[in-house]
């Protein structure tokens, strides 16, 4: 899916709060600055410079997108750090008209390296910024592919919490099928209904078009995709409903029919409790498919927000590993266990 950064505030600070694609695109930038604070930055001129356009189409965007830009870097310098400041140009024994002329200044504004990038992801008058745009969503895809061994259709895998949750919702699918199986009087297709009911409740899709929506192949499960607070989600609706057939059906002394049985769903979905874990499981699913997959939910668009760094932290940092190596280190810490026994 095409993007487009400068209209996109979620896209840009997803980009932003991504410290390993961070970390590749300022190599590849190779921004020259001024070293401060434990960080390089550079003043307007030398932005303006970079990108070659005016000091005043700079202040042009720190006067519309302020509060972005200084939520991801831009500062202004005053007192003591301006004193510093300076002396850290003076350091670069370089003549001080090259950046401002700053000796008698009472305040500098200064961009760290994601402020810079929050810049070029703004700036639509610059083709150097157009050229540093697409470099960055080139080094994210990379970064992310290279982090999870070349695609995210099962990154949901990679988080600590998967295989608790997936082994939960699969002991609760078990019940599900079977209170189907007992109190509905409907042919085997009543799994597929029933189960698409719970996915269109939560996330407002039925399976076929999730499986369009993350471009799935017919031997990928569905399920097998689902973030461990969506499997989460699934296996309360599917212990609750469970529940609701067999006391409905023993309250009767038969089993249900197709229209009492979708009633009862009906009555079961609008319950209050669940509302606040819909509302998490659809942010979740939205925000994270949208960064991790470049999938948008266009029923869930309303849900998307930026992700944490946390999240990144999360699905490709360094406590994140594929599957079958989380399955291999829970192998080995039961062995453990069974040895002191």
């Amino acid at each position: 899916m095409s993007k487009d950064l400068t209209t996109s505030e979620i896209d840009r600070q997803n980009i932003l709060n991504n410290r390993y694609a961070l970390t590749e695109i300022e190599k590849a930038a190779g921004i020259q600055g001024i070293p401060f604070e434990g960080k390089t930055v550079v003043l307007k001129e030398q932005v303006a410079a970079f990108f070659e356009v005016t000091p005043r189409t700079v202040d042009n965007y720190l006067e519309k997108f302020g509060p972005e830009l200084a939520r991801n870097g831009y500062v202004v310098l005053k007192g003591n750090r301006l004193k510093t400041m300076k002396l850290a140009i003076k350091a670069l024994d370089v003549h001080e008209a090259d950046f401002v002329n700053i000796s008698k200044t009472p305040q500098l504004g200064v961009f760290d390296i994601r402020a810079f990038l929050n810049l070029a992801m703004l700036m639509t008058e610059s083709h150097r910024a157009a050229l540093v745009r697409q470099m960055i969503l080139d080094v994210v895809i990379d970064t992310i592919n290279a982090r999870t061994g070349g695609g995210t259709k099962y990154i949901n895998q990679r988080d600590e919490d998967f295989i608790h949750s997936a082994f939960i919702e699969d002991n609760y699918r078990k019940q599900f099928t079977d209170a189907l199986k007992d109190c509905v009087a409907m042919g085997n297709f009543k799994y597929a209904v029933y189960t698409d009911k719970i996915y269109v409740s939560i996330f407002r899709e039925k399976s076929k078009e999730y499986r369009k929506i993350l471009r799935l192949e017919e031997k990928d499960e569905v399920r097998g995709t689902f973030y461990s607070e969506v499997l989460d989600l699934i296996a309360s609706y599917e212990c609750g409903f469970a529940d609701m057939l067999r006391a409905k059906s023993t309250e009767l002394g038969r089993i249900l029919t197709a229209f009492e049985t979708d009633l009862l769903f009906k009555q079961f979905e609008v319950q209050p409790l669940l509302k606040p874990l819909i509302e998490k499981a659809r942010n979740k699913m939205a925000s994270r498919d949208l960064a991790f997959r470049d999938a948008l939910h266009f029923q869930l668009k309303d849900y998307v927000t930026p992700l944490a760094p946390s999240e990144f932290e999360r699905f490709i940092g360094e406590k994140s590993m594929e599957l079958a190596d989380r399955l291999e280190e829970a192998k080995d810490v039961m062995k453990r266990l069974k040895e002191r026994e």
